[in-house]
């Protein structure tokens, strides 16, 4: 197999160095402020067995930058507000991407550093879907 020219740890790392990164105490303590929005980037299968924060708006990762510009078809009015956007998955290293490539389109964000791993260890509450019949 060839060697990259760059690995995806160093791609992670790159990001964390240029992108606002959010504890999560600090992002619990967040969550009651209306001008915060929480986005949940993570598989929808993730969500349904691990559960999410509650009122996060989920956005696949596969589809964030198109679902973050307003001249794509598949825009989402969600992103047109004026709030702090905090991306997260379930460890940092997606959401520290998506944050990096969001800065670069001019996106304004963060990510939750620690991701969802540690998020109801340390406090954050976490909602469940309603089973699918």
């Amino acid at each position: 197999m060839p060697s990259l020219k760059i690995s995806s740890a160093q791609m992670v790392a790159e990001a964390r160095a240029r992108i606002e990164e959010i504890e999560t105490q600090d992002l619990i303590a967040m969550l009651e402020d209306p001008n915060v929005i929480v986005v949940d980037i993570r598989d929808i299968r993730e969500r349904q067995r691990s559960g999410f924060i509650p009122g996060s708006f989920h956005a696949p990762r596969g589809m964030i930058e198109f679902w973050v510009d307003p001249d794509s078809p598949y825009f989402k009015e969600v992103f047109a507000q004026d709030k702090k956007f905090v991306f997260h998955c379930a460890s940092g290293w997606r959401s520290a991407l998506t944050t990096a490539t969001l800065q670069d389109m001019g996106f304004e964000a963060s990510h939750l550093k620690e991701g969802f791993s540690t998020w109801e260890k340390l406090g954050g509450p976490v909602t469940y879907s309603e089973p699918k019949e």
